[in-house]
């Protein structure tokens, strides 16, 4: 089973957001999926609950070490949404259970701050440091042609982490989320600009450069 993890001690970045959408695509592409949530808000566990019987079944784990336990052992992806504020040894603790981290950075110069501290802390831990789990930051949320756009997008390009895709503010992920679905699952009519900008993340975790 691949753990994929989604985390970023700041809040509000749109963690559960990637790791919903993540467990769908991979779900829709056959894979068999479970989709842990230890936020103590459980966006991710609500989400799954207005899920549609008639979509690609995604297994919900809740709580952290006797949910892993409860994961489903068949499964091929195990999502996970990671709870803000984590550092120090709940951060190494978490980072345990993971081979892949993916980052979401919001616009603004209080995330980008605050994940410049985060990323640093991550890059510390020993998983991390030894290349058995590999790291990429997306940014979220996005408006083209705005100042704060630009300096995200050429701060995270100077982080050393890879940087993998930017992904614009738009109602789908509402549509999406308030439905059970992800942003595959909307008619293409109204989803094709998000589908082009998921897929350099989507090619990113297939790829060999997303695993250690």
């Amino acid at each position: 089973m691949r753990h994929i993890m989604v985390m970023n001690a700041k809040g509000g970045c749109g963690k559960s957001t990637l790791a919903t959408n993540i467990a769908s695509y991979f779900a829709n592409e056959g894979a068999s999926v479970a989709l842990a949530d230890y936020d103590p808000q459980r966006s991710s566990l609500d989400w799954l609950e207005r899920r549609p019987a008639d979509r690609p079944e995604i297994h919900a784990v809740a709580g952290f070490e006797d949910g892993l336990k409860r994961a489903p052992r068949t499964a091929d992806f195990l999502v996970i949404d990671a709870p803000a504020r984590s550092h120090g040894p709940e951060l190494t603790d978490l980072v345990n259970h993971a081979e892949t981290i993916v980052v979401p950075v919001l616009p603004s110069t209080i995330d980008m701050q605050a994940t410049s501290n985060f990323l640093e802390e991550l890059k510390s831990v020993g998983k991390v440091e030894r290349k058995q789990a590999k790291i990429a930051t997306v940014a979220n949320r996005v408006r083209d042609n705005t100042l704060i756009w630009d300096e995200l997008d050429e701060y995270l390009e100077k982080t050393r982490v890879p940087y993998v895709a930017a992904l614009r503010e738009a109602q789908n992920y509402i549509r999406a989320y308030s439905r059970g679905l992800g942003i595959f699952e909307l008619p293409e009519y109204l989803a094709w600009p998000d589908w082009d900008e998921w897929e350099p993340l989507t090619a990113w975790l297939r790829s060999k450069r997303s695993q250690p």
